[in-house]
């Protein structure tokens, strides 16, 4: 590969500088992909035509100079291949019009199988050889809880409570569920790496509204059976959001990486997951900043973390209406500093 800091950086290998790559980096921030936008019915057709997904993966690569590209799909496939469709309203997020509240509706899921991304995994093939080598190509998965929370919920929450009354009130059924979403989930990434991905991300982005106790019951096992499952095939990232509080578990999983957010110490984070190389942190707000401000706090995050085992990158996904320039300026900060 041309550009391989970003796989070096997760095996905890030695790298000439710190790669950065950001969350959401194909999105609103970019013109190529507002214009794509003004020409699809929605945000589903982007992701499901694999000559655009393609496009869209590659624009930040080329205009941003990341380290590396992530395809542009949505953790939603998973619900809609077992058969949960949903609509993606604008400005609303997700709306599924069924949602799961027993176990007939379980029963009546089906464990998806290849025919059923078959769009993720031709634009994966297609963008990997249009990249031909410049920067390496990330796939990825919602965690199994976080797509539960979505199945059940029927949208976006801020509690999720309906959610989370399941675990409280229909446990075993909650696991049921659980279980064929990783099923799912496990023959998703394993089609990604067989279609050119060559390091993938588990987006736990929910992980954080459960207690430690719910949190190592009915997400974490789930996640470590997916890393257990990818194990020698790619270095797999861990995005555990908000849910540091069950650290010295989350150390334990069978992956490469972990992700955190901007709410964790970088050093106490060191401490905490010793043996995983670290990616993320700062606050994406940062990027509102003066370029002086965004230099010094990246400069900062990049003294705390150290310039080994670290893939730089945002706490979460880069917000929408943040100017590019600004990400340009986050960018270059890191490629500045960690030069060696």
């Amino acid at each position: 590969m041309k550009n391989d800091l970003l796989l070096r950086a997760a095996n905890g290998q030695e790298t000439e500088r710190v790669p950065v790559w950001l969350m959401r980096q194909a999105g609103r921030i970019l013109p190529g992909y507002r214009k794509l936008r003004e020409h699809v019915k929605d945000f589903k057709e982007l992701v499901k035509t694999p000559a655009l997904a393609c496009e869209a993966t590659l624009e930040p690569v080329d205009l941003l100079g990341v380290d590396a590209a992530i395809i542009f799909s949505d953790i939603l496939v998973i619900p809609e291949a077992m058969g949960l469709d949903y609509e993606m309203i604008e400005s609303k997020g997700p709306i599924f019009e069924k949602t799961i509240r027993n176990q007939k509706d379980i029963d009546a899921l089906r464990i998806g199988s290849t025919e059923n991304w078959s769009y993720v995994t031709d634009a994966i093939k297609l963008t990997k050889s249009e990249l031909n080598g410049k920067v390496p190509l990330i796939g990825f998965a919602g965690s199994p809880w976080t797509i539960f929370a979505y199945m059940t919920e029927g949208k976006g929450s801020k509690t999720f409570s309906v959610a989370k009354k399941m675990l409280y009130s229909e446990p075993a059924m909650a696991h049921a569920l659980l279980d064929k979403i990783t099923q799912t989930t496990i023959q998703y990434l394993k089609d990604q790496v067989s279609a050119g991905a060559q390091i993938v991300q588990i987006f736990d982005s929910w992980g954080g509204i459960l207690s430690p106790e719910s949190y190592e019951e009915f997400s974490l096992p789930y996640i470590a059976k997916i890393c257990d499952a990818l194990n020698g095939l790619v270095p797999v990232i861990a995005f555990p959001r908000g849910a540091l509080f069950s650290a010295k578990k989350i150390a334990r999983l069978n992956c490469s990486v972990i992700s955190i957010d901007w709410t964790v110490n970088p050093i106490e984070a060191r401490e905490m997951l010793q043996g995983k190389s670290l990616q993320g942190n700062l606050d994406p707000c940062v990027l509102y900043a003066e370029p002086s401000v965004i230099k010094r706090k990246t400069q900062q995050m990049l003294q705390q973390f150290g310039t080994s085992g670290y893939i730089a990158n945002l706490g979460h996904g880069v917000y929408p209406d943040i100017p590019m320039d600004n990400v340009l300026h986050f960018i270059e900060s890191v490629k500045q500093y960690s030069v060696k």
